[in-house]
């Protein structure tokens, strides 16, 4: 296991066992990734308190088993054996990126153990099977939300496009892209970067040469602040759009003023008066000392999507776990209303969230069923 450990998060005792529910969680709680795995171990370890509060599951206290996946593929497949060989979990949930957990979503299909996907995007996790759903918007998806989003509410039509080359970053610009044309927009040019890349001096030339309206950048925090700061810099002054990987306090601290006016298409709306969403943004701040964002409020999100499973089936029958799941139908949670169609997808408005003042706000909603349906198969 390379000396991954697990760490058990609301068990009372070693005694208490029988009367414990275990759900696995894996996420990156160390490497490049780790500030996003500590958001989502945050956001799922509060979900299981608060859970714990009023009673478990059927009585039981729920146990959260996690361990840290490093955001790699090759660490995730044992972590994911490691959770239903030895830790003997019926349901497990993925906190990390899309690389590991589309790695794990195969053993947990093979084993025949719900496995859902808190925020990763790419569309080949939930094909794993019908025992892999997903609580978040998809890549592709979401990429299609970013014409109707520069188009439509921002009024703008020449754009350059930065790609993260990675999943997570491929299929943002493959939606984008898939629907630009219909929303009149032009894509200039469209320049990768890898993982590792903090300097952008070629693409940030290139792009203040083309002298677009708009910018749609995917990335990662730890990508998009240095690239933002430069182009910024540079003296390139459109409007940057990019993604849920930017949405977090981290981002703002790398980009400083630079991330003023930044935009991203999200699933967290930091101002919203729904009640379970409202809730769960204060008790995290409380719980974490820093402000929620789209990673826990994601993995807030799986936990109790599988907790509510797990009450309604009453058993810890895993095929009975996840047919409860798939019966899902407007469950209220801290990203929106879940319900999932057949290949284990959900359909979900995009919210579009702004820096303004140091801080992400609500800037837009992009609610439409067509532009944003999931695949269903």
């Amino acid at each position: 296991m390379g000396g991954v450990a697990a760490i058990a998060v609301g068990a009372a005792t070693a005694e208490a066992a029988s009367d414990t529910v275990k759900i696995g969680f894996n996420a990156p709680l160390t490497g490049f990734a780790a500030a996003d795995g500590k958001s989502a171990r945050l956001g799922a370890e509060l979900a299981v308190e608060e859970i714990n509060a009023k009673g478990g599951i059927n009585g039981k206290r729920v146990e959260l088993v996690i361990y840290d996946d490093q955001a790699k593929a090759v660490q995730a497949i044992p972590v994911a054996k490691k959770l239903i060989g030895q830790d003997g979990v019926k349901i497990a949930v993925s906190g990390s990126y899309s690389g590991p957990t589309r790695a794990a979503a195969g053993v947990f299909q093979e084993a025949g153990i719900p496995y859902i996907s808190a925020y990763a995007v790419h569309p080949d996790i939930t094909r794993a099977g019908p025992f892999v759903f997903r609580t978040s918007t998809m890549g592709k998806v979401q990429g299609r939300a970013g014409p109707k989003l520069i188009a439509d509410i921002m009024g703008k039509k020449r754009v350059s496009i930065v790609t993260m080359n990675n999943d997570f970053g491929k299929s943002l610009s493959e939606g984008f892209k898939s629907v630009a044309a219909d929303f009149g927009i032009t894509v200039l040019n469209e320049y990768e970067y890898s993982l590792k890349d903090r300097q952008f001096g070629p693409i940030v030339a290139s792009i203040k040469a083309d002298n677009p309206e708009a910018i749609y950048a995917g990335g990662y925090y730890f990508t998009a602040g240095p690239l933002v700061s430069q182009l910024r810099v540079a003296g390139v002054t459109a409007p940057v759009i990019g993604q849920e990987g930017y949405d977090g306090d981290t981002f703002i601290k790398i980009a400083k003023e630079a991330a003023e006016g930044v935009l991203i298409t999200t699933t967290l709306d930091r101002d919203s008066k729904v009640p379970v969403i409202r809730r769960f943004i204060e008790a995290f701040e409380r719980k974490a000392g820093f402000g929620a964002d789209m990673v826990s409020a994601s993995t807030h999100t799986a936990i109790n999507v599988a907790v509510a499973a797990m009450r309604k089936a009453g058993t810890d029958d895993p095929k009975a776990i996840r047919d409860t799941i798939a019966a899902t139908r407007n469950f209220t949670a801290a990203t929106g209303t879940i319900g999932f169609n057949a290949l284990g997808e959900v359909y979900k408005p995009v919210q579009v969230q702004v820096v303004r003042g140091g801080a992400w706000h609500h800037f837009a909603v992009i609610d439409d069923p067509k532009l944003l349906a999931p695949p269903t198969e």
